[in-house]
């Protein structure tokens, strides 16, 4: 652009940003711009699709009879998705493409953050010591919820948009509020970064209490007196002028590792064995439909499905007869209601699956016409995944289709034993139902009738026990013993009965069994403990069942940070 005199403010020069009925003018900008030798520049073209054909057209009409210096630059912000890609494929064959790639590491992403203010930004208010500091502190804060998105669910619950504007605004209100404040206001401008400007993208009350306890620990009155602590072994710099807080960056910013966003290492392992099994799968999407058996010639994908398909439908039992079981019970308690609900929707899945596989049986020996319905199946079947049409009446699980199908034969033994004579098993296994608050809330509708409690005063507590599932001969007088749980993000110590940090490469450590009974509300103990939630699988998110307190000696903000969780499934 220099070496041809081409600037900004010149009239070789048009800017023209889509969107609002801005089509025209960038046509009538490209026509004369082809003819004359001008620069255009068209912005945001991701917000004008419809328009991107007669774009194309008119790029190819003008790419032959133009003028020499004739250049035309186009942004788009990428696609969410790869099935939202709508540039046509003859505009990105014929042009150079260069993206900008979002910064990685925390290291990068903290000069990124810092690079949105000057020296000018760091001198414009009268509280010197409390804006710089905080301002480094909201650059730290951004580049963590940024860059904490890597870890998964571990990391944020669900992806959250946050951008500099974000942190632009935060330190103008920082600003304005310290100008006007004798004291530094530490809870206000808590609240605004992280309910507003933050917390407005913020959807998930975990992730909210998440922002939450990154802004208590960053931003707070020791911060002022040196003693601070961002991430292990990064104090919060002293006073300092721009270019020395990219130095302090550079010399004091320990090598990347979740340790920066207070997670344990295993989070690392966890994200990366999840994204390799994400390709590894993808990969074997990929293989050729037959496989092949070495000498002995070649097994069809049909044969492989139709072995697979007999052997589940031997393995299926009867569905449970609901009228006969209702008739063995004399007193429809809480727990007898949870067990009917259980086995009306276990009903629903396995008459499902045997459905579906009948179906595609006779489809495969060519007695019915073979439907897209039965493909997936078939599909789904070979590649060792759950079919659509069961994950839709199943529960949450992330396992492949020989584990799921296992654990569903597991939780039908499990469920034939309750409704043998319906009396409560002496460990309850949680995992194995399709809704396990309603078994919990059972568990206070029972003590709430026993004991003529108003259900909307209690709540659940939770003891873990010393013991495993093998040391339970009977349930106890009260509540449930209950069995299947894991914890993510940190480890139970049986010996002193609290959290404590997870040891490397063991990533969900079983639970012992949990004692769980229903109390009053007022009696509830929330000294020295983490409420810590319980979900269904590592998705996490919305497979939330309910929240207990578990005992902890270190403040509870450290397993907030560490995403630490209780799993009923791995």
């Amino acid at each position: 652009g220099k070496k041809l005199g081409y600037t900004f403010n010149n009239r070789n020069f048009h800017n023209v940003s889509l969107g609002q009925g801005q089509e025209v003018i960038a046509e009538q900008a490209l026509d004369l711009a082809a003819k004359e030798g001008h620069w255009v520049i068209l912005q945001n073209i991701h917000l004008v699709a419809k328009w991107l054909s007669s774009l194309e057209k008119k790029l190819e009409q003008h790419s032959e009879d133009s003028h020499q210096n004739f250049r035309v630059f186009i942004s788009a912000e990428p696609a969410p998705s790869p099935d939202s890609h709508i540039i046509p494929q003859g505009i990105l064959e014929n042009s150079i493409k260069v993206t900008n790639e979002a910064p990685t590491g925390m290291h990068a992403n903290l000069h990124k953050a810092l690079d949105n203010f000057n020296q000018d930004t760091l001198e414009m208010c009268t509280r010197e010591n409390e804006f710089k500091s905080i301002l480094f502190a909201l650059c730290y804060f951004h580049a963590v919820v940024a860059e904490r998105r890597k870890f998964g669910p571990q990391g944020w619950n669900c992806s959250y948009p946050f951008n500099t504007g974000d942190l632009t605004i935060s330190v103008n209100v920082l600003y304005n509020y310290l100008e006007a404040s004798s004291k530094v206001p530490y809870d206000d401008l808590r609240y605004l970064f992280g309910e507003i400007m933050y917390g407005g993208h913020i959807t998930d009350d975990w992730d909210r209490r998440l922002c939450k306890t990154y802004l208590e620990e960053f931003i707070k009155p020791e911060m002022l007196e040196g003693e601070l602590l961002l991430a292990p072994g990064f104090p919060i710099p002293g006073n300092m002028d721009y270019n020395g807080y990219h130095q302090y960056i550079d010399d004091a910013l320990p090598p990347e590792s979740p340790y920066l966003y207070g997670l344990h290492p295993n989070a690392e392992i966890g994200f990366l064995t999840q994204t390799s099994e994400k390709l590894f799968h993808v990969m074997l999407e990929m293989q050729p439909r037959d496989t092949s058996m070495g000498e002995g010639g070649v097994v069809t994908r049909e044969e492989t499905v139709k072995a697979l398909l007999e052997e589940m439908l031997e393995k299926l039992m009867d569905e449970f007869n609901i009228a006969e079981l209702m008739s063995k019970v004399e007193e429809r308690t809480p727990y007898v209601v949870v067990a009917f609900q259980e086995c009306e929707s276990m009903n629903i899945l396995t008459n499902e699956i045997k459905r579906s596989l009948q179906e595609l049986d006779l489809g495969l020996k060519g007695e019915l016409t073979m439907t897209s319905d039965m493909e997936n199946l078939q599909n789904a079947l070979f590649l060792d995944m759950v079919p659509e049409s069961w994950i839709k009446r199943a529960y949450p699980s992330t396992a492949s289709l020989g584990t799921w199908f296992a654990d569903l034969l597991t939780r039908i033994k499990e469920l034939e034993a309750w409704t043998g004579d319906f009396s409560l098993p002496s460990a309850v296994w949680l995992s194995g139902f399709f809704n396990p608050q309603s078994f919990l809330t059972s568990i206070m509708q029972s003590t709430a009738r026993k004991n003529q409690w108003p259900l909307d005063k209690m709540t659940l507590q939770c003891d873990v026990t010393k013991k495993n599932r093998e040391d339970f001969a009977s349930p106890p007088r009260e509540g449930a013993y209950v069995h299947g749980l894991f914890m993510e993000g940190a480890r139970w110590d049986v010996q002193t009965g609290m959290i404590t940090d997870a040891r490397i490469k063991e990533l969900t450590p079983a639970m012992p069994v949990i004692f769980i009974k229903a109390i009053p509300v007022d009696k509830q103990d929330n000294h020295s403990v983490y409420p810590c939630p319980l979900y269904k699988t590592r998705q996490r998110g919305p497979t939330y069942v309910w929240t207990f307190n578990l005992k902890t000696r270190e403040s509870p903000s450290k397993w907030v940070l560490a995403g630490v969780a209780l799993l009923l499934q791995i």
